[in-house]
């Protein structure tokens, strides 16, 4: 079942986080609904621009509806991840999207707010929600680059004023995270203090922490020793999530964790089976792999278990 995220968020509130995971293909999405489902967690489908555009946006939107019906105990949000004005109207105008992110942070203050409202206005009016982003992460993902030196974290002001002027159903927050696989190094951290200080300027509304993979390091070693190469690669303890939550944080996007299990089943299974030349056997491994990855992530988010109380509210 396809829901908004505000319904989502208005029980999640305070209490747990709701796992927002980027999927690409029909093996991440199997995996991302089997877990979930076996977890009775909600969640949140995020379809970034790379992946409208790796196959087709209506490939990607067919096998999620597929997923629906194959899995009617599911309920999620379906939500544009890091979109520009024009892929977010174009999303809007789909009747498809629950869900968009703005994402107009490089600009100015006051020009975040002017496309951000424009973007509200236009989906309000088709009962889309949406997620805006004020200050800036660092790192890379897809098309999102910037350099640690130009990252800045949200001013708790600023955040009040932006929320209020624009109207947005939620806000990212830069509080110390990063895009990518290689988040912190030396004293970096999540910025707990900041985040408490923006919820008390927005009490009660819903925050969103991007860039939150934990980056496990037995996936890395794993990943390594098939022939990889990620040296350095850290992230976000999953256990700090649970803390996030109680200061606001209703949204927590998960993306590369994904991409490391999909990288340590494939590189492991070829290595192991150099004479198999069929995609499907390394598929179901990992379809089976990204299912039990999923379900631990839910319970550190403490969504699992949630779907009974939020199908008597959605009544």
């Amino acid at each position: 079942m396809i829901v908004t995220t505000k319904k989502l968020f208005d029980l999640a509130y305070g209490k747990y986080a709701i796992g927002a995971y980027n999927i690409n293909n029909v093996e991440q999405t199997m995996g991302l609904f089997r877990g979930c489902v076996e977890s009775e967690a909600p969640f949140i489908i995020q379809i970034s621009k790379g992946a409208r555009s790796y196959t087709d946006k209506f490939v990607l939107e067919s096998i999620i509806r597929a997923a629906d019906v194959i899995f009617p105990d599911a309920i999620f949000a379906v939500h544009l991840d890091h979109g520009d004005e024009q892929a977010c109207y174009d999303c809007i105008e789909s009747g498809f999207y629950s869900s968009v992110m703005i994402d107009a942070s490089h600009e100015t203050f006051d020009e975040n707010i002017a496309i951000t409202k424009r973007v509200v206005d236009a989906a309000h009016a088709k009962g889309v929600v949406v997620e805006s982003e004020l200050g800036q992460l660092g790192g890379v993902e897809e098309h999102v680059a910037v350099d640690e030196a130009d990252a800045k974290l949200t001013d708790p002001d600023q955040a009040k004023e932006f929320v209020e002027r624009t109207g947005v159903d939620s806000l990212a927050c830069a509080i110390g995270t990063s895009h990518g696989a290689f988040k912190f190094s030396g004293t970096q951290a999540l910025r707990f203090d900041v985040l408490s200080e923006i919820q008390k300027h927005l009490p009660g509304f819903p925050l969103v922490m991007h860039g939150s993979s934990s980056v496990p390091q037995e996936e890395v070693e794993r990943i390594n020793k098939a022939g990889g190469k990620l040296m350095g690669a850290k992230g976000v303890d999953d256990r700090q999530f649970k803390r996030a939550a109680e200061l606001g944080v209703t949204k927590i996007n998960i993306d590369t964790d994904g991409r490391l299990v999909w990288t340590r089943v494939h590189r492991e299974y070829f290595l192991e089976h150099p004479e198999n030349f069929d995609l499907r056997p390394p598929g179901k491994v990992f379809m089976a792999e990204y299912a039990k990855f999923i379900a631990d992530k839910n319970q550190k988010l403490g969504s699992a278990g949630q779907i009974p109380e939020i199908k008597k509210f959605l009544k």
